[in-house]
């Protein structure tokens, strides 16, 4: 384990850099994981849920599934093929401040995200300006009033969505992701305490996923999870994204952006 950022943020630099800790406002923000493995994924082939944060890029889902970071140790930077990526955290009063810097070719085009799971209560709030578009994706399907159509990736939908996704409800079997399309900020309201998460990277698509699993996945062990996730993308998979629906590196084969994380008593 590694502690960083004033001991506000602890990173296990052997498992994909992966937050273990996040401790903002008096309180642990991460959800330690379901207990599916020891020690670190390194070298797995098959992506295995920790808990914590991961670090997923250049997609999130599709192939590799959550991205090629979270299986190699990461030593200030990784690299993946023609891509290194460095983070760099800063710490202040409850907020900490994460700088990312990326080498790679002018044009490559990729998805990242922080993949946030939380340790919140059934009953926490999730928040975000009311009407924005959520990509909605097929595991909603049988939760909808609609019937899916043939062949689409997703369907569109206004926050928070027939699925009132703006909650984490009781454990009632369902599992969905969404991508908030445009949406830099959001907030999450658990036990008296608020965890707001801005992502900002000038000229490029910046978005938020939600990921609200109350013991609906997996299908042979559910168990439960909240995900919120600050991304560079307005989809889960590189592999679906249109010309405006992923981040491009620019011509001085570089390129940053600053995820803020900050907390406050409520």
């Amino acid at each position: 384990m590694v502690s960083t950022a004033g001991r506000v943020v602890t990173i296990d630099a052997a498992d994909g850099g992966r937050w273990t800790s996040l401790h903002l406002a008096g309180r642990e923000w991460l959800w330690g994981g379901p207990g599916l493995i020891t020690g670190s994924r390194a070298g797995l082939a098959t992506f295995v849920d920790a808990g914590g944060v991961d670090e997923c890029f250049p997609t999130i889902r599709g192939v590799p599934d959550h991205g090629g970071l979270w299986n190699q140790p990461w030593d200030g930077s990784v690299v993946y093929g023609d891509a290194v990526l460095t983070r760099a955290f800063t710490s202040g009063a409850d907020t900490v401040a994460v700088d990312y810097h990326l080498e790679a070719p002018p044009g490559y085009r990729f998805v990242w995200a922080a993949h946030a799971l939380l340790d919140c209560a059934p009953g926490a709030t999730i928040s975000a300006p009311p009407g924005t578009v959520c990509r909605l994706y097929p595991e909603a399907a049988p939760w909808l009033p609609w019937a899916w159509p043939d062949g689409a990736p997703w369907v569109s939908a206004g926050w928070p969505t027939p699925l009132e996704l703006g909650e984490f409800g009781p454990t009632d079997g369902s599992a969905a992701g969404a991508v908030l399309v445009d949406c830099p900020t959001m907030s999450v309201r658990d036990r008296g305490a608020e965890l707001t998460l801005t992502l900002s990277c000038p000229g490029q698509p910046v978005s938020a996923a939600v990921w609200r699993n109350q013991g609906g996945f997996p299908s042979d062990a559910p168990y439960r999870s909240l995900g919120v996730e600050p991304m560079l993308g307005r989809v889960f998979d590189l592999a679906e994204a249109g010309p405006d629906d992923a981040a491009v590196v620019p011509e001085s084969g570089e390129l940053t952006w600053r995820l803020t994380v900050s907390a406050r008593p409520v």
